[in-house]
């Protein structure tokens, strides 16, 4: 059975009004592009997978999509937290909104904490373009699992023993299908991962 969307850290999670829509305004906006693409989204039994978050401040604090969003064809101000600190030793993690934080939320704390010129950051799943990059681009461990202080300090160990700062996208060994990219911005971070088309695929239509 899959523990897909479990979260695997401690959440001290404060429940809280959510932040200004016009400062999530980017961040709604890409979120919905990676639906489209297919890359943020839910598999038929409904769990959802995906996620995508922005630097809040120079303090390191991050907004994230909420937990068991993935799966919402559209998302507003109401589905995104504040991650406001963590602690790895401890697999703590706190943040405020109306929802919890993303299940992967300390990977995406581990890249903003190492590395500073890094505002955006996107994880995705693409079984085609995981199976294309596994070991052809930086890959964590293997033994490495979504959520987990272990993969966190795997990613660390890539960032500073690798060129991944330089190519901005890795392989989750450990989680089929999981790929992260990041970026100064927004766009720079998912157009990482777009720039795989047309393996990416086209945009889904609505219906």
């Amino acid at each position: 059975m899959s523990d897909e969307g479990y979260i695997k850290f401690r959440a001290q999670w404060e429940e809280a009004p959510p932040l200004p829509a016009k400062r999530l305004a980017g961040l709604i906006h890409w979120r919905g592009v990676m639906y489209l693409h297919g890359l943020i989204g839910a598999y038929p039994d409904g769990t959802g997978f995906g996620n995508i978050s922005a630097r809040w401040n120079s303090e390191g604090q991050f907004v994230i999509s909420g937990s068991a969003t993935g799966r919402l064809p559209q998302t507003d101000h109401r589905h995104y937290s504040l991650v406001t600190s963590f602690d790895l030793d401890q697999n703590t993690l706190s943040c405020k909104g109306p929802v919890v934080a993303s299940s992967e939320s300390m990977s995406h704390a581990v890249i903003y904490q190492t590395c500073r010129e890094v505002n955006a950051v996107v994880h995705v799943h693409h079984l085609a373009l995981w199976e294309k990059l596994l070991h052809a681009v930086p890959t964590t461990d293997k033994g490495a699992t979504y959520g987990t202080p272990e993969m966190a300090r795997s990613i660390i160990f890539l960032l500073k023993n690798t060129n991944l700062r330089e190519q901005k996208i890795f392989v989750m060994e450990g989680h089929r299908e999981g790929i992260f990219t990041f970026g100064n911005d927004l766009q720079e971070a998912t157009e990482k991962i777009l720039s795989f088309d047309p393996m990416v695929g086209e945009p889904k239509l609505n219906t």
